[in-house]
Order: C-alpha cells, then structure tokens, then sequence
C-alpha cells in the first residue's frame, strides 16, 4: 500500500477513488467505469506533476525520509553482480549502518559503501536506521584503504539522518573516526564518486560523501544539521523546522548553485519510491558516465582535482 506524505492528501484521494471504482467494476462487470477512470488517473497526474514541480526544501526534506524510497541495498541488488560484503573495522565490532564491498559494476570491479537504513521494521533495527557508530566509519576507511591499494574505484551512498548519537558512540570517539574518514576520502588516490540518495545529514554523511564529484537526486537533502535540530538551537524549539530547511540552502538545485556539489540527477515524477527501478537504473548510468570522466587520471591528479574542488567550495561568497 502507497504511503503518502501530508501534502500528497489530494492525491491520496484522488487516486483513491479511482482504487474505488476499479473495485467495483470488479464486482459488477456490467458496470462501465473506463471513462470516468482515465479522467481520474489523468488529474492525479497532473495534480502530481503541479505539487511536485514546486516542492518546498520543507517537502523535500519529507521526501527524502519517504519509508518507501530506494536504499543503498536497493541499489546494490539492482546496479552490481556479485557483491562480497565486507564486514568490520578490525578495531571493536562490525556496524550494519554502513555496509560496504565489492562487486562488478558494468563490467568493472568497484568498491560499494554506503548507509543503510533498512526497509521494515526487523531491518531498520539492526542497520540502526542508517546512523553509523564509530567502527561504521573505520570499516569505511578500511575498505577505502584496500581499494586504493589494488587500484579499485569507490563508489559511496549517503543516506542518513547523522551519526548515531549514543553514549557509547561518544566512547568510542565518533567524531574522530568521522573525521579520519573524512580524510580519507579527501586523501584517496582511486576515484571516488559520492550520492547523496535521501538524507545527507552532518558529519555522518559527510564522512563518506567527499567524492571527486558529488551527486544528488533531485528530491534528496544535504546539510550540516538537520532542519529540527538546527530549529532547536536557534529557535529552542523543533516548530521551526520549515523555515530552517528554507534559510540552511539544503535542497540539490541550491547546492548546485553554490557549487557544493557536482549535479542534479532527475527524479521521477512523485519521487524515486515511486519508479525505484527507474531510478536506481538512472543513478547507475549518471555513476558509469562520472567514472569514465575520471579513469584516465593517475593517483596524485585525482588527489590533486578533488583538493581543488574542496577548497573551491566558498570562494564565489567570499569574491
């Protein structure tokens, strides 16, 4: 059953109608409803394409947390061919938050990583909702690591409402395994294409997202802080998280614009959950054609164009 978000309410009820007529077309066969369908299917279409070619950064950030919107094993079982995960960070543990190995890609061997949230309740338990703990983001610097010493591409997908936040988190000293793995994107001598794919929040997505190029589907969110958290501190209440999500700049086509990240990748009309396949089918194209840019490249100009494009980040503000 389709989930819809609370400005969808008009098409919820459109399209329920139409459910509603199919239904009884299917107890009275003699009943002709075929016209009054296509008029119904045909609205909702359209009421779908008006609501969300003027989406506010507010809406976006909802259909960035859609339950139904494709995740990073989605992606994997569709776009790779015999993916090994690669489990543990060698130090304390394994965290399911972040899963990464490798596996063929168009007829390369790439190396995956990315958060997972998890599709159902039993999932969204063990992957912690997508919100790594320190090992998840030593295990990414360790899989980052042995792809670079076999000359392994990298391919990551963030998606995350940040770091888990946990006391045993701040134990284990998240914010420096957030920071290493930083690094140790920033310092990777393969190509290292970044997705923000739904949520992009704080140094948990950040930690993995440093990519020679950075892409962003249409209707996915990347910031620093999330728009409740960034209402909390400076509005000390969470009621302010739609004029925040407006004034942080948080949506792909305002980050294109300020130069943060690299390109828009479309997404279907009604959000990627609602063609996933076509989606990650379009995501996979856009990180083939990202990866052939950069294959010519030895280790010291990938490491020396994606310096670049970091400290570039800014100066246009600052001119």
């Amino acid at each position: 059953m389709h989930t819809y978000l609370d400005f969808e309410k008009p098409i919820a009820e459109l399209e329920g109608k139409v459910q509603e007529l199919k239904l009884l077309a299917q107890d009275d066969p003699s009943v002709s409803i075929s016209d009054e369908v296509a008029k119904l299917e045909q609205k909702a279409a359209q009421l779908l394409q008006d609501i969300y070619a003027s989406l506010t950064p507010w809406q976006k950030v909802q259909v960035a947390r859609h339950p139904a919107r494709p995740h990073f094993l989605d992606y994997i079982e569709r776009l790779v061919e015999d993916f090994t995960p690669l489990a543990g960070d060698r130090v304390y543990g394994e965290d399911a938050a972040i899963v990464g190995g490798m596996g063929r890609f168009r007829g390369r061997t790439v190396m995956f990583i990315g958060h997972e949230k998890g599709s159902d309740t039993q999932g969204r338990i063990k992957h912690n909702f997508g919100m790594a703990r320190p090992e998840g983001y030593r295990k990414a610097i360790r899989l980052m690591t042995l792809a670079e010493r076999f000359g392994i591409p990298v391919v990551t997908l963030a998606d995350t409402s940040g770091a888990y936040p946990g006391m045993e988190s701040e134990e284990r000293s998240v914010a420096e395994a957030i920071a290493r793995s930083t690094d140790r994107c920033l310092s990777l001598g393969v190509p290292l294409i970044s997705v923000i794919i739904g949520e992009g929040m704080s140094g948990g997505a950040i930690g993995i997202a440093c990519g020679n190029r950075v892409l962003m589907l249409e209707h996915s969110v990347y910031s620093v802080i999330s728009p409740e958290g960034a209402s909390s501190i400076l509005w000390r209440s969470s009621d302010k998280a739609k004029e925040a999500a407006t004034a942080m700049k948080i949506t792909a086509q305002n980050l294109h614009e300020l130069g943060v990240i690299d390109r828009v990748l479309p997404e279907p009309v009604g959000g990627a959950h609602r063609e996933r396949n076509q989606m990650i089918r379009e995501t996979g194209d856009a990180i083939a054609e990202e990866l052939r840019g950069l294959e010519k490249l030895d280790a010291d100009s990938i490491r020396r164009v994606r310096r670049e494009k970091f400290l570039a980040m800014g100066r246009l503000g600052l001119s």
